[in-house]
């Protein structure tokens, strides 16, 4: 692995094996392990640590103190705020290995985790999803969801641009870019109902 086209600061730690898109600024103390794919344009905090055979998407951004551990995807535009956890054994036990049963979690396009906030596995974070400050998730969350709290429960729905969704007849309504939404099926979708 050469560095050509991204910035590695001195202290961090590449394991052999990992790939690393352009653009991608890897920050102090970080350990990023084998088989690891992350994507052009990213930005991985201070104290990150990145497990065998994460893959991370395209503008990924990772703040300070994170582990993603091994069966955690993220696709593009993700953003994990400080401190937040990811779990990938339901029942563990010091004496019982389950490394060979790891559960996945996938965090799909645009969602936010924020700070503190616990994913317990195995889960789905919708896309453009957002998880309130210290919230513990332990169901699926869908697309534009809002949810806060212990269990976290939604609370509302939010835009692309991350802003609230207030209800306008049969739509949603972004106040800050005035996106519209309409509600199919439980999930949140783009555009006008028709």
């Amino acid at each position: 692995m050469t560095q050509t086209d991204y910035f590695i600061h001195p202290s961090a730690v590449l394991d052999d094996g990992c790939e690393i898109g352009s653009g991608t600024k890897i920050w102090h103390f970080t350990h990023i392990m084998e088989e690891c794919r992350i994507g052009q344009g990213c930005n991985i905090g201070q104290n990150v640590f990145i497990a065998r055979g994460v893959v991370l998407g395209r503008n990924v951004k990772i703040q300070n103190n994170v582990s993603v551990y091994e069966g955690v995807k993220c696709e593009d535009d993700v953003f994990l705020g400080p401190s937040m956890v990811f779990t990938n054994v339901l029942t563990p036990r010091s004496h019982i290995s389950r490394k060979n049963v790891y559960d996945s979690t996938v965090v799909k396009k645009g969602a936010t985790i924020g700070a503190n906030a616990t994913i317990v596995c195995p889960r789905t974070i919708g896309e453009y999803a957002m998880i309130g400050a210290g919230a513990v998730v332990t169901h699926d969350v869908p697309p534009h969801c809002l949810v806060v709290g212990n269990p976290a429960r939604k609370a509302g729905y939010v835009c692309t641009c991350g802003a609230g969704l207030t209800e306008s007849g049969d739509s949603l309504v972004c106040s800050v870019c005035d996106s519209v939404f309409f509600i199919e099926g439980g999930e949140v979708k783009p555009g006008k109902r028709s």
